[in-house]
């Protein structure tokens, strides 16, 4: 027989604040995307230590990009227009970070 936390899961409404189980997978998939978007500066910290000076790896950039989209997602769908605003324009810097990068390397290998 399993245990009533398991069989009765009503705690987990409580300790993510929701009041519905629609409103469980949003709060999953927003923490998610915020565990995505903040593990970017365990990336930067990391190769920072390696090279013994402040670097910003590609991962970076590609962390921030997929981190951001599934945060704006999740704010659309919250209908939140901080998070909305606040991730709709780190978007277009991660992006733009990431196109300056592929031309460099265009470049280098012409």
């Amino acid at each position: 027989m399993l245990p009533d936390w398991l069989t009765e899961p009503e705690w987990l409404k409580d300790l993510l604040l929701v009041d519905s189980w629609a409103g469980v997978w949003l709060a999953l998939f927003g923490l998610l995307a915020q565990g995505i978007f903040m593990s970017r500066m365990l990336v930067q910290w990391i190769a920072s230590e390696r090279a013994r000076r402040s670097v910003m790896p590609v991962a970076f950039w590609w962390l921030s990009l997929v981190g951001a989209a599934m945060l704006l997602v999740y704010g659309v769908m919250r209908q939140d227009i901080v998070i909305i605003l606040a991730q709709a324009f780190g978007f277009v810097v991660y992006l733009r970070n990431l196109w300056l990068i592929r031309v460099e390397i265009r470049a280098r290998n012409s």
